[in-house]
């Protein structure tokens, strides 16, 4: 599903919901988790699920051209998403 086919879903979904004020919501939402993530905030939706930021830890890697040679990966913050059991149990239904 992209975010046109969610725009559209909640269109159908809400009544009197105009495509354009869809939009401006989906975009408005993604915005807000990702300026909370940026701060280093955790973003729980009880019953869907759990956005949240994880450092990686430096580490040695291989030269994808040159396997040979080892490179250095930079520590680096990485979003997750951790599905809650709500979420879980509707996909396994």
């Amino acid at each position: 599903m992209t975010k046109a086919d969610l725009v559209n879903e909640l269109v159908k979904s809400v009544e009197d919901l105009t495509k354009k004020k869809a939009a401006e919501t989906v975009d408005a939402l993604f915005n807000v988790i990702q300026e909370a993530l940026a701060k280093g905030d955790k973003v729980q939706l009880v019953g869907f699920g759990t956005f949240e930021v994880q450092t990686r830890a430096a580490r040695e890697g291989r030269n994808p051209q040159d396997p040979t040679k080892t490179i250095k990966i930079p520590a680096k913050k990485a979003p997750v998403f951790r599905a809650g059991k709500a979420l879980k149990d509707a996909v396994n239904k």
